[in-house]
């Protein structure tokens, strides 16, 4: 037998290969973007008073989360209560608490994505139907681009689960506020949301006004600094409304048809909602819809789970919220995610070629 098949050179080999795996586990990146959706300020009527209908995050919420490693937050707010009238300035004293909000975010070194928690709605009245024209939704965010222009911790998300409008009609609206964004100076990076509530599972099926996988691709962003919002949740029917997660399998089949597409077309995503129960099985699909979106950081932008907020009830099924001290088991597969360093900021700028 040759030398280079013996025993002592058979365990040189070995210890160079585990050598050469563990450099690369220390070095590995996950995704950007880690983080929690802090809810809260969307809950309530519009007229509502501040902190008994709504509130924000409190810093107690927010340092708890940045000590356990998350990066980013996603910040829901009612659009109603923040421009009271379409086409008029924003409320002060609601722009305030928004931006206050952002600043605590900010000390504590957490990448923040505003997030109008609207449907594609204001006052249920649809975008693309008056008042609420394709012209007075780009108007609002115009303004509150002006607001965070060129903030490099701030990410405008468009809108929170468009649903009941074509995929067409939103495209354009959707292309109407990244114009009017644009034309502010704002250099920001957008997420850009499809209709029918922007599953992933759904994301490539026909619907009304095409497939949002195809008439999705007709983003036209002047600075070409934009990835793609989907949600997807574990249940029977992934509405994220149900305690079991029996649409686990089919929640990972999304994530990975969504890598498949994105790398396909040149584009990245971002998993805006997911969620499970403490059931143990549950957590670990949770952890495997992790693994797979941490492996493709290349396309995956990266990801916010869906919920914590001070006010959210200790019964939520989703919930990881602390209560008493005590973590929330789906806290055992997050934590493992984040293990994994978050890829450098700066990556997450420019993503669409």
């Amino acid at each position: 037998m040759s030398d280079k098949f013996s025993p002592r050179r058979r365990l040189a080999a070995a210890v160079l290969a585990t050598m050469l795996l563990q450099a690369g586990a220390a070095g590995a990146q996950g995704t950007c973007l880690q983080g929690i959706n802090l809810s809260g300020a969307e809950f309530g009527e519009r007229g509502g008073e501040y902190f008994k209908a709504y509130a924000y995050p409190s810093e107690e919420t927010i340092a708890y989360f940045a000590q356990k490693g998350f990066n980013s937050v996603r910040l829901p707010f009612l659009w109603e209560r923040l421009q009271p009238e379409l086409g008029k300035p924003l409320d002060e004293a609601e722009l305030k608490r928004l931006k206050d909000t952002v600043e605590l975010l900010r000390k504590k070194r957490l990448t923040v994505i505003l997030d109008p928690h609207n449907y594609a709605q204001y006052d249920k009245v649809m975008i693309g139907k008056p008042p609420v024209t394709d012209t007075a939704f780009a108007e609002f965010w115009a303004r509150l681009a002006i607001e965070f222009s060129n903030q490099e911790d701030v990410i405008f998300g468009l809108m929170n689960e468009p649903y009941d409008i074509g995929a067409d009609a939103w495209l354009k609206a959707a292309n109407a506020a990244i114009r009017t964004i644009r034309a502010t100076g704002a250099n920001n990076l957008i997420l850009v949301p499809g209709t029918r509530f922007t599953g992933a599972h759904s994301w490539q099926a026909d619907g009304p006004g095409g497939a949002n996988g195809t008439v999705m691709l007709g983003v036209r962003d002047p600075r070409k600094n934009y990835a793609y919002e989907v949600h997807q949740y574990f249940d029977q029917d992934s509405s994220g409304m149900n305690a079991e997660c029996s649409g686990s399998d089919s929640a990972l089949k999304a994530v990975t048809d969504m890598t498949d597409w994105a790398r396909k077309n040149n584009t990245r995503v971002f998993l805006g909602e997911f969620g499970v129960s403490q059931d143990k099985a549950c957590v670990a699909a949770l952890g495997r819809v992790l693994d797979q979106m941490q492996a493709n950081p290349d396309v995956w932008l990266g990801w916010t789970y869906w919920v914590a907020g001070d006010w959210w009830p200790e019964t939520e099924t989703l919930n990881v919220q602390p209560r008493g001290g005590k973590d929330r088991q789906q806290m055992t597969a997050l934590e493992n995610a984040l293990k994994t360093p978050a890829a450098d900021r700066s990556k997450c700028k420019t993503l669409v070629d």
